[in-house]
Parts: C-alpha cells; structure tokens; sequence
C-alpha cells in the first residue's frame, strides 16, 4: 500500500499517461476512415480502452475487497472503494461511448435488446449502488464489511458484460480484442497501433487516478476518524453515579 501514497510516482504516471493520450490522440486522428463505419470507427480508441479500463479497475476492487475479508485491513477497503469509484467512472464513459457509436452505425443511441449494452447497464447501477451503500452506513467497519461482500458479489456481473455477445444475439460485434469465435483474428496495423498506445495510456491514467483517489480516501478516513474523536457523542462517557454522594 505505501507505493500508492508517494507523490511523486502519481506525478510521474499523470505525465506519462497525458503523454500517451496525446499521442494516441494524434495516431487516431490521422488513421484513415474505416470503409464501413466510417469516421465513427474511430470512436474504438475510446470506447475500448474503457471498457478494459474499467475492468481493470472494477478487478482491482474485488481483490482488494476480498483481501478486506481476509485480512480486515482499513487500507484494504479504501483501495477497493477508490477502485471501484474509478471503474464506475470508467464503466460510464464506455456507455456514452458506445451510445454515440451507436447513433452513427446502428441510427439510434440505445437498443433494449442489445445484450452487451444492457448488461453494461446493469454493471454500472450495480456498482453505482455500491457507491450509494457506503455512502449510507455510517459505521467504518460495518460499511467496509458490507461493501467487500457487495463489491465481490458485483463482479460477476463483469464476465457477463464481455461474454454477452458471444452467448447472446446482439446488434453489438464481437470482441475487439479477445476473440475465441474468430482463429487468427487480426486488426488492420493502421487501427491496431493507435488502439495499443491508447490502451497502455488509459491504463497509466488508471493507475494516476487510482493513486490519487487513494491518497484522498486515506485523508478523509483520518479526518472522520478525528471528528468521530472530537464529537462529544463519539468520545468517552462517564459512568453515572448510582446513590448518594457522602458530603
């Protein structure tokens, strides 16, 4: 945990991560229109880079809540509540992404009968209602304990999300990367190169982000921690005297 609090290695990810985005940006812009989907296809140097990004992260969160479970360590639920704050944020941009997409390729920004969109759907409220939960319980370890359990329950949902279309009939394509319904699947180098300095960025960006998130949840907890101490309520109580008092 003490690697993710050092200020100048969030320094320097946030640097190298803007200098990767800036570059994907520019490999992006000058890659030719896809003969298909046209300029739209470009939106793939967003849309996917988040969706693994937001896997990622959502991953870093259960491991983290499970070595909660585990271990019951306090550093332990705040990497998993930065991580999963950060997946959701993630989670969000690859629905909007792919809403735009949509619009271009399919002419309209939400299919009900997309699998892959609603079960993105459902993975983002589900942690969105994660997020809710610690924001409800007041009790650190009650709210740590509950929210490791919710948190690992939730990432089931993720498998889901990226098998959808493989096990469903979907509007969405298939796997852009991964794709064991297709042998020797391969991407066009003009689209490829782009899309692997994209990924490698978002996933610096992650990890600035991650470390960041994680720095403030360390101030916030000791901040509550000092004003549950202060409050005359949280503090020590004397006893009251039973009978009376001689003189």
């Amino acid at each position: 945990m003490a690697a993710l609090t050092t200020g100048r290695a969030s320094i320097t990810l946030g640097g190298s991560a803007a200098v990767l985005l800036a570059s994907s940006l520019y490999m992006s812009l000058s890659t030719p229109a896809e003969e298909t989907q046209g300029e739209a296809a470009k939106l793939l140097f967003v849309h996917v880079p988040s969706a693994i990004t937001a896997y990622i992260a959502l991953g870093v969160g259960l491991l983290a809540a499970v070595w909660y479970l585990i271990r019951r360590s306090p550093s332990a639920d705040l990497l998993s509540a930065s991580a999963i704050e950060i997946g959701v944020l993630f989670t969000g941009l690859t629905l909007l992404t792919g809403m735009i997409w949509g619009r271009h390729v399919w002419g309209l920004w939400w299919d009900w009968g997309d699998a892959r969109m609603m079960s993105t759907a459902v993975l983002f409220f589900f942690y969105v209602g994660y997020l809710a939960l610690r924001r409800a319980i007041t009790d650190p370890r009650v709210r740590a304990a509950r929210c490791a359990i919710l948190g690992v329950i939730a990432f089931v949902q993720v498998p889901i999300v990226h098998y959808s279309v493989l096990w469903f009939r979907t509007l969405h394509q298939g796997p852009t990367i991964i794709r064991p319904d297709v042998a020797n699947a391969t991407m066009d180098e003009a689209f490829g190169r782009p899309l692997v300095v994209s990924i490698v960025g978002f996933a610096l960006l992650l990890a600035f982000l991650l470390t960041t998130r994680f720095r403030l949840a360390r101030v916030e907890a000791e901040v509550a921690d000092l004003s549950l101490r202060d409050s005359p309520v949280g503090g020590a109580v004397a006893p009251p005297r039973l009978g009376r008092e001689d003189g």
